[in-house]
């Protein structure tokens, strides 16, 4: 089969585009044909080693200055296992399966939930399609059963290649911070993946949405139906004490500002720092407003099953920018860097 296969840290002459073998499912695992994989900023993350606490800038500046070669904590967890198919989304159709898994699953449209709770839910240890194994930047892949999620949707395989990742994140995060009817959420990067899920989840949710993006982008983001959109140029005028729960995958210099914008008793939560992971924090606004800070990378149990739920019932819409082929997934990530884009960027491997 055809793959793109990141050997290392590095440039974009890191991903190779090569055949290797079609992997075989073992006990328990389904092996699934790759219809549509989306591009997401964790796929750029690991080949930068940006993952590193060598690494104290953002995506898009670590993709200017240089990867960080040979660090044991430039992945996820810890090194990542190079030689690496990536991919974090796939929508696929499965293929096969191994002993002891449901030969019904076969012939299926699917998609798969990148995260995996090795030790169940009770435990946050997880390994990561695409960054800890094998991901959907191939022709196929092989996934534990438990993962695989059978869909019925009118959406074309590129729309559904499109939500895992990004809709899964957004909704953990909503999740893990206990999003209400009635409260008022903010969502930083409201253009991105993620950002433009949670806008969806937060509204589907019953939530008041104010989205933060780029002056370019506002009136794309406000066709998701945000109850109002604020220029990221004018974000430092956000007003204080009238957020409730602040979903910040952007970081970097605005993190002040957000934490301002809560409420006492407020909710901070973040899966992502794409402007930067180094923050000034005055500990006194944490505990002398009762803020709760909240990371995310696990997913809970109930996340995943929400996002396919709300596609199968028509509560939420996918935002495709722009669809490549496998082949180029290069030109894909050299365009996701620019950020000019407005929801996600989607690769399709050769046909069968």
């Amino acid at each position: 089969m055809k793959a793109a296969v990141t050997t290392g840290t590095g440039d974009f002459d890191r991903i190779q585009y090569l055949d290797v073998p079609v992997p075989t499912p073992r006990t328990g695992e389904a092996l699934v044909r790759v219809l549509a994989a989306g591009v997401n900023n964790t796929d750029i993350n690991t080949r930068l080693g940006w993952y590193s606490h060598a690494v104290g800038q953002g995506t898009d500046d670590t993709s200017i200055t240089g990867a960080v070669d040979g660090r044991d904590d430039g992945g996820w967890a810890d090194a990542t296992p190079f030689p690496l198919i990536q991919g974090t989304d796939c929508c696929g159709v499965v293929e096969n399966v191994g002993l002891d898994a449901d030969p019904a699953l076969i012939g299926r449209r699917v998609l798969i939930r990148p995260c995996v709770r090795v030790e169940g839910f009770g435990s946050p240890a997880t390994v990561w399609m695409g960054s800890d194994f094998d991901g959907a930047f191939a022709e196929y892949v092989c996934v534990p059963q438990s993962e695989v999620f059978p869909i019925e949707s009118d959406w074309s395989d590129v729309e559904l290649g499109s939500i895992p990742c990004a809709y899964g994140t957004a909704e953990n995060m909503l999740h893990r911070a206990g999003v209400r009817a009635g409260e008022h959420v903010l969502v930083t990067g409201a253009s991105g993946g993620v950002g433009s899920a949670a806008v969806q989840l937060a509204k589907r949710r019953g939530a008041e949405v104010t989205a933060v993006c780029s002056a370019s982008k506002v009136e794309a983001v406000g066709r998701l139906g945000p109850d109002r959109v604020v220029a990221r140029d004018a974000a430092g005028r956000l007003d204080p004490d009238s957020i409730d729960v602040a979903v910040d995958n952007v970081v970097g210099p605005g993190f002040g500002t957000v934490l301002d914008s809560l409420r006492r008793g407020g909710r901070y939560v973040t899966s992502g720092a794409v402007a930067g992971p180094l923050v000034d924090l005055d500990v006194r606004t944490l505990y002398l407003r009762d803020l709760t800070l909240i990371g995310c990378t696990a997913w809970d149990e109930p996340a995943f099953p929400a996002v396919v739920a709300a596609i199968e019932r028509g509560e939420i819409e996918p935002i495709v920018a722009q669809t490549f082929a496998l082949a180029d997934i290069a030109e894909a990530q050299r365009l996701f860097l620019e950020r000019r884009h407005v929801g996600k960027i989607v690769l399709i491997p050769p046909g069968p």
